[in-house]
């Protein structure tokens, strides 16, 4: 993928449908996570089935990802609603359980 920053007055990272933060992008080189596609990403952002609001007001999303064998994909938001911090499989999520 092939990433930008086009504001240099932020340290956000863009590509042309989505906003990262420097932390995802380093902690996407973790051989656990590089198998997660971008498509997969904006899928459970802009689609989610479950959504929980943190009490520091970061948002996590889950989406199932049936290409991966059928696991939920989490996707942490930075309060914008837009810009990702965190992705991830999550083991623990349950359907009625919106923790995770």
């Amino acid at each position: 993928m092939d990433y930008q920053a086009l504001d240099s007055s932020t340290s956000y990272v863009y590509t042309n449908t989505m906003k990262f933060t420097p932390y995802f992008l380093h902690v996407r080189q973790r051989p656990d996570r590089q198998e997660i596609r971008d498509e997969w990403i904006e899928r459970v952002v802009t689609d989610p089935e479950a959504e929980h609001i943190q009490s520091d007001g970061r948002i996590r999303r889950w989406g199932r990802i049936p290409e991966a064998g059928r696991k939920y994909l989490r996707v942490v938001l930075l309060e914008d609603g837009e810009t990702v911090h965190n992705a991830f499989f999550d083991r623990r999520f349950r359907e009625n359980n919106h923790e995770g």
